[in-house]
């Protein structure tokens, strides 16, 4: 279990992407959703990820990209 501290939604094509920051963690978890989705900032949440990388300006960025999650 652990507590969002930030998270963002945005529009991207016909999906919005959801970006949140776990306590403790710097990485950033990313999802997508047909649909926004409530603000998840300050609840405990489940998460099942595996880590990915993407090539932002010729930068090599990490991320976690999340296949479950669930508010606990």
């Amino acid at each position: 279990m652990a507590r969002v501290t930030s998270h963002v939604q945005r529009k991207q094509d016909e999906w919005i992407l959801n970006t949140i920051l776990i306590e403790g963690c710097d990485i950033p978890f990313k999802y997508k959703r047909k649909k926004q989705y409530k603000n998840l900032t300050g609840q405990r949440v489940n998460l099942t990820y595996y880590p990915s990388d993407e090539s932002i300006a010729g930068i090599e960025l990490e991320f976690m990209k999340v296949v479950r999650i669930k508010i606990s």
